[in-house]
C-alpha cells in the first residue's frame, strides 16, 4: 500500500466519508465517519442526585471530539492474494484490541477474519489527537470510523465487479472474501483489488451494517494473536533484529530523579569483557555490550556519586500526612441527622507490566529511528526529535505490541532514553530495563487518602460528600501530541493540574440518587514518578465509595445488594446488579470467616457489577473463591475479549486490595520484584469465575478496558469486612514488608 493518492470527498453528512484511492494491485484508502451519542436512560429517583459532570459528557466523548477532524486517515488495504491489511492507530497492550478491530473489518468486508492483518502503525503527528491509546476509547472511537472504512472497501470491490460484468451493483452480493453475481459468477477480492483502485470508479454510497445483521461482530471470538504469544512467535521490542543494535542496561540511582555526579572507575568497567561503551546520560550511567549478562555485570561494578533527588525524604508516613493534611474539609456538617464517617488511605502501587520499559534506537547525526511499544507515539516523536535537535521528518518511531501496560506506556521513558544512549554512543542500541529497574524506577499509581460522609433520614440518603486528596499523577504525555504535552508543563493550576481536575471531573461519578452529593480532587506535589493506572483515580475513589455504600446499607438496616438496587438511577444499572446476585447466589449461608462483597461502577457509557466469596480463616493468605461479574457495554464486539477484560480488572481488584503495594522509604521503593511486590498469584485467583456479557443494550460500544477494577475492589473490600467484621480502611490490606530488600 503506498501513502500516496487523490483526496476525495463524499458529502458533509454524520455518515460521510473520505478515500485515498490508488491505482494498484492493491485497493488502499482512508475513511471517515461520524458517531452517534447514546441516549440517556430515564432515571428512578429516591432523593434525586444531579447529574455529574461524567453523566454529561465523559472523557471518552472528549477524545472522540477531539479526533474527529483527523478520523478520516484510517488505512486499509486488499492485496492481490486476498490478504487485508488494516494500519492501526492505536497500540496493541494484551487488551485485544487488534481482535475486536479485526473483527470489525471482517464483518464490513465479509471477508474471513483469517485473511485480516492488523498492523500497528507508526507515529503519524498528522493524526494529532486520534493516535492516544488510553481511557477505555479505543474501540467507542474507533467502531464508526473502522466499519465505514470497510464499508467503503467492500462498496468499491462491488463496483468493480459490477463492471467487469456489466451488472447492477445492487444486484451483487459479498461473502467468505468474494462478490458473487446471481448467475452463480463470483470473484475474489484479491482478483477486483486493482481494479477496485482505480479513482474513476463509479461507487455506489458505502452504507455499514446495522448490528442486525452481523454476523462476527458480538460472537465471542478468540485472540488472533493468542497463539502467536503462547508459542512464544510473538515479537516483542527486544525480539526484533536491528542491525547493529547492541545491549544497553542503565544504572540508575539510590533515589527518584538523582543524577550523576561522578563514575570513579569508568576507565575499569570500559575494560571489562565485552563492554563497547559506558556513557552518562540525565537517568544514570548507561553499559553498552555484546551481552546483556555482560551490560549488568558491567553496570554492578559501577562506582558512582549521585546528587540529591526530589523525593529523599518522603517515607510512606510522610506522604500520608501530607495528603491528610491536604484532604479538603466536608461541607455538611452531621449536626441534625444520622451519618457515616470514613477514611481511606490507598498505597503507591506499580503497573508491572510482564514486559519492562524496554526500546531500540539507532540515532544518526541527520535522522533517527525508534522501536517500542507507545501509547502516545506521536508525543514521543516530537518530544525526541526536539530533544535530539533533528527535524520531525526525520525522526522515524515504529509502534510495537507490547506485553502489558495498564497506563505506564502512555510516558515514552525508555524510548527517549534510548535515544539520548544511542547518540551519545553513536551506534544503535537495544536498552531494557531490569525488573527491578521497572519496580522502583518506573511510574506508579498515585498514594491517595480519602474522607467521605453520608448522611441519611428514615432510610433516606440525604447528601455523599467525598475528597480526594493524591499524590500528584504526571499528564505529561498530554493527549498524546506535543500542544497538550506542552501545556501540561505549565506552572501548577495551570497545566498538568489542569488536566488533573479534567480527568477526575470526567471520570469520576456516583451511580446512585444520594441526594445532594460532591466529589472533588486535591492534588499534592511529591517528586515521585506517577503514571495513569488502569481506572486512574476510579479504582480508589469508587471503590471507598463502595464500601461506604455497604456501611450506609448497615446503618440504614438494609441488605446490601437491595440497598444499591433501591438507590441505583436506570434500570440498566439495576440489570447487571440482578444478574451477579442471583447468578452468584446472594445472601447464602457461608461458614465463619467466609463471606460475599457485592459492588457496582458506571463509566465510558458502560457498567458492570461484580459478586465476590472470601476466606479469611487463614488471616495470613485472605483468598477470593468465588467471584461472578456481570457487564453491559451497550454493542459488545468480542464478548470473548470482555470477559477477559472483566477478568484482568478483577486480578487487579485482588491484587491491589490485598496484598500489592508499594513501601516509599527514603524516596525509593522497597519492593523490587513480582516476589516483592506480592502481585495475585494463581493460587490467590478464584477458580469459580464467571463472567456475564449482557446482549446489546445499545447501538454502540462503551468502553471496558478501564471498567473492571473499582467494582472489584469494592466487592472485596466488603466480603472481608463482612467475614472479619473490621472496616476496611488502608490497602493493601496485608502490607507488611516481609521480605529482604535488595540494595540500592
Amino acid at each position: 500500500m503506498t501513502s500516496s493518492g487523490q483526496h476525495h470527498a463524499a458529502g458533509r453528512s454524520r455518515r460521510s466519508f473520505l478515500t485515498y484511492l490508488v491505482a494498484a494491485p492493491t485497493l488502499a484508502l482512508v475513511t471517515r465517519a461520524g458517531a452517534d451519542a447514546a441516549a440517556p436512560q430515564a432515571a428512578h429517583a429516591v432523593v434525586p442526585s444531579l447529574p455529574a459532570i461524567a453523566d454529561v459528557v465523559d472523557l471518552g466523548d472528549l477524545f472522540i471530539l477531539a479526533g474527529a477532524p483527523t478520523s478520516a486517515l484510517l488505512a486499509l488495504a486488499v492485496e492481490a492474494d486476498g490478504t487485508v491489511r488494516f494500519r492501526l492507530p492505536r497500540e496493541e497492550v494484551g487488551q485485544g484490541l487488534t481482535t475486536a478491530v479485526a473483527m470489525l473489518v471482517a464483518e464490513e468486508l465479509d471477508a474471513p477474519l483469517a485473511d485480516v492483518r492488523v498492523e500497528l502503525d507508526d507515529a503519524r503527528p498528522e493524526l494529532l489527537f486520534n493516535q492516544l491509546t488510553g481511557s477505555s476509547n479505543s474501540i467507542r472511537s474507533l467502531y464508526g470510523p473502522v466499519r465505514q472504512c470497510a464499508a467503503t472497501a467492500r462498496a468499491r470491490l462491488v463496483a468493480a465487479a459490477a463492471h467487469r460484468w456489466s451488472l447492477s451493483p445492487a444486484s451483487l452480493t459479498t461473502a467468505d472474501g468474494t462478490v458473487r453475481a446471481p448467475d452463480g459468477r463470483t470473484a475474489r477480492y484479491g482478483e477486483l483489488a486493482a481494479a477496485a483502485a482505480a479513482p474513476g470508479l463509479v461507487v455506489l454510497g458505502a452504507t455499514p451494517k446495522k448490528a442486525a445483521q452481523h454476523a462476527l461482530v458480538g460472537r465471542p471470538t478468540n485472540r488472533i494473536d493468542a497463539r502467536a504469544m503462547v508459542t512464544g512467535a510473538q515479537r516483542y521490542t527486544l525480539d526484533l533484529d536491528v542491525p547493529g543494535a547492541k545491549p544497553c542496561v542503565v544504572r540508575r540511582p539510590p533515589t527518584f530523579g538523582a543524577a550523576v555526579r561522578t563514575v570513579t572507575n569508568l576507565s575499569a568497567v570500559r575494560a571489562m569483557p565485552g563492554v563497547l561503551e559506558v556513557v552518562t546520560v540525565p537517568t544514570g550511567v548507561a553499559v553498552v555490550a555484546e551481552t546483556f549478562g555482560q551490560a549488568l555485570t558491567a553496570k554492578s561494578a559501577l562506582q558512582v556519586t549521585w546528587g540529591p533527588g526530589p523525593a529523599d525524604e518522603l517515607s510512606d508516613a510522610q506522604i500520608r500526612t501530607r495528603l491528610r493534611a491536604a484532604t479538603p474539609p466536608l461541607l455538611v456538617p452531621p449536626l441534625l441527622t444520622p451519618y457515616v464517617d470514613a477514611e481511606f488511605d490507598f498505597a503507591f502501587v506499580s503497573h508491572a507490566p510482564m514486559e519492562t520499559n524496554c526500546a531500540i534506537a539507532d540515532v544518526r547525526e541527520d535522522r533517527a529511528e525508534i522501536w517500542s511499544g507507545l501509547k502516545s507515539p506521536i508525543v514521543a516523536r516530537q518530544s525526541i526529535a526536539a530533544d535530539l535537535g533533528l527535524p520531525l521528518d526525520k525522526v522515524t518511531v515504529h509502534v510495537v505490541q507490547a506485553g502489558g501496560s495498564f497506563g505506564r506506556r502512555l510516558f515514552f521513558d525508555a524510548a527517549l532514553e534510548a535515544a539520548r544512549i544511542s547518540r551519545a554512543c553513536r551506534r544503535p542500541v537495544k536498552l531494557m530495563w531490569t525488573r527491578v529497574d521497572d519496580t522502583r524506577h518506573g511510574r506508579m499509581r498515585p498514594a491517595t487518602h480519602h474522607k467521605i460522609r453520608a448522611t441519611h433520614l428514615l432510610g433516606e440518603v440525604l447528601s455523599f460528600e467525598h475528597r480526594v486528596a493524591a499524590a500528584e499523577t504526571d499528564f505529561r504525555h498530554g493527549l498524546g501530541e506535543i500542544i497538550t504535552a506542552t501545556a501540561a508543563h505549565l506552572p501548577l493550576g495551570i497545566g498538568n493540574a489542569t488536566l488533573a481536575q479534567t480527568l477526575f471531573l470526567t471520570t469520576v461519578k456516583s451511580p446512585y440518587h444520594f441526594g445532594l452529593t460532591t466529589q472533588a480532587l486535591t492534588e499534592v506535589p511529591t517528586g515521585i514518578p506517577t503514571a495513569s493506572w488502569r481506572s486512574v483515580y476510579s479504582a480508589n475513589t469508587r471503590g471507598a465509595e463502595e464500601i461506604v455504600v455497604d456501611e450506609l446499607a448497615a446503618a440504614t438496616g438494609k441488605d446490601p445488594y437491595r440497598f444499591r438496587r433501591t438507590f441505583l438511577k436506570t434500570d440498566a444499572q439495576r440489570a447487571v446488579l440482578d444478574k451477579v446476585a442471583t447468578e452468584g447466589n446472594w445472601g447464602r449461608t457461608m461458614e465463619p470467616g467466609c463471606a460475599q462483597g457485592i459492588a457496582f461502577h458506571e463509566e465510558y457509557k458502560s457498567r458492570t457489577a461484580c459478586l465476590v466469596e472470601i476466606d479469611t480463616r487463614d488471616p495470613q493468605r485472605a483468598r477470593v473463591t468465588k467471584a461472578v461479574i456481570a457487564v453491559d457495554v451497550g454493542l459488545p464486539v468480542n464478548p470473548r475479549g470482555l470477559e477477559a477484560q472483566m477478568a484482568g480488572g478483577l486480578t487487579d481488584a485482588i491484587s491491589t486490595t490485598l496484598r500489592a503495594g508499594l513501601h516509599i522509604d527514603k524516596g525509593l521503593p522497597l519492593e523490587g520484584s513480582y516476589s516483592q511486590f506480592h502481585w495475585a498469584q494463581q493460587r490467590d485467583t478464584p477458580r469459580d469465575l464467571r463472567v456475564f456479557v449482557l446482549p446489546a443494550t445499545g447501538a454502540e460500544p462503551g468502553g471496558a478496558g478501564e471498567l473492571g477494577v473499582p467494582a472489584a475492589v469494592g466487592a472485596i473490600a466488603n466480603a472481608w469486612a463482612r467475614a472479619t467484621g473490621s472496616k476496611p480502611r488502608s490497602f493493601p490490606l496485608d502490607f507488611d514488608v516481609d521480605f529482604t530488600p535488595y540494595p540500592r
